[in-house]
């Protein structure tokens, strides 16, 4: 394990912001995790894993350790369900594609997020009707003032819409290390009524979808939708789609009859933020090198040079301008740093 100084983050960050980590180092063991947080001499530490969920504003003026775990093993199973571990530092789409080549479901819905496994129960990852909690069993993180580490069952993390424990009261205190997911080995229940799943499967001409041809599916919409990080600076869905009661949904569908949304309950009713940006027309726009994606209005990008700073002031312009036109306040899914 080796410490070293002035690091810049752009490889680490799928934003591809240029700033600064004062101190940098790599952890690929537990074992380097416990070393490396007991150090005096660096009381200020910050946590960087995949660096897909997260926009750096400003220079890291800490010690900035590269979670690097890796490993994926089955733990348990049986008949129908099979536990397995994963390694925080273990990239989730290359997860998700791990499971389906094992004929392994619940995750298809959730392929190609950008990220890794170990800050997934962190935002509670969802996409396409699904969510981690759905197949999560638990997790084991390690406190960061005492270097224990503690398990997390599914209770303990008070998932909600893209929040968790570890967001909140936890936010700080822990690292998680590994995850253990929850997956079935046969009759997999499938999801394909939330988006465009079924009107692409129709497309490509599968009417018996196995958990593959879900996963393709999922994949080719997204990359119709979503810039590829590695092509375009992006942290995938920048805001997350507001929730709002049942009177306050009345009042904006008396409104905008045409807006779509989903009926969580009696009570709570989702409105894509997508639609609400789209319509209060960013889609597209460009400021200077920060911009509002041309395919997907919920997706901000870096066309090369923007800084954090740039890439907040125009989220702002969005959120002002969207409440200003339907009294909706959306909010930041990205971890702003």
């Amino acid at each position: 394990m080796k410490i070293k100084k002035n690091i810049s983050l752009l490889p680490y960050n799928t934003f591809g912001i240029d700033v600064t980590a004062r101190f940098f180092c790599e952890i690929n063991s537990i074992e380097e995790l416990e070393s490396v947080l007991k150090l005096k001499d660096y009381p200020e530490k910050f946590v960087i894993s995949g660096g897909s969920n997260m926009l750096l504003t400003k220079d890291v003026d800490a010690l900035v350790l590269h979670l690097n775990l890796k490993g994926i093993q089955i733990i348990s199973e049986s008949e129908t369900e099979v536990i397995i571990n994963v390694m925080a530092g273990e990239n989730w789409h290359q997860l998700v594609l791990w499971t389906l080549d094992h004929n392994f479901g619940g995750l298809e819905n959730m392929s190609l997020i950008p990220g890794n496994t170990g800050t997934s129960p962190i935002q509670n990852i969802g996409a396409y009707g699904i969510e981690l909690k759905d197949t999560f069993e638990s997790c084991e993180a390690m406190e960061i003032t005492s270097q224990t580490l503690k398990s997390f069952s599914k209770e303990d993390c008070h998932f909600g819409y893209r929040e968790s424990y570890f967001k909140n009261e936890g936010k700080g205190k822990f690292i998680i290390t590994s995850v253990n997911l929850k997956l079935t080995k046969k009759n997999h229940t499938l999801h394909t009524a939330y988006g465009a799943i079924d009107q692409e499967l129709i497309k490509i001409g599968i009417t018996n979808p196995t958990i593959k041809d879900i996963s393709n599916a999922v994949i080719a919409i997204r990359k119709s939708k979503l810039p590829d990080p590695a092509e375009l600076g992006n942290s995938g869905s920048f805001f997350k789609n507001p929730i709002i009661n049942k009177a306050d949904f009345l009042r904006f569908s008396e409104k905008h009859p045409e807006a779509p949304f989903y009926k969580l309950s009696e009570e709570n009713y989702k409105i894509p933020a997508g639609w609400l940006i789209e319509q209060s027309g960013f889609k597209g726009k460009r400021y200077g090198d920060a911009g509002v994606h041309k395919n997907q209005a919920l997706v901000l990008v870096n066309y090369g040079a923007a800084t954090g700073k740039e890439i907040v002031d125009l989220a702002h312009k969005i959120i002002d301008t969207v409440y200003a036109k339907f009294n909706i306040r959306i909010l930041p899914e990205v971890n702003i740093v």
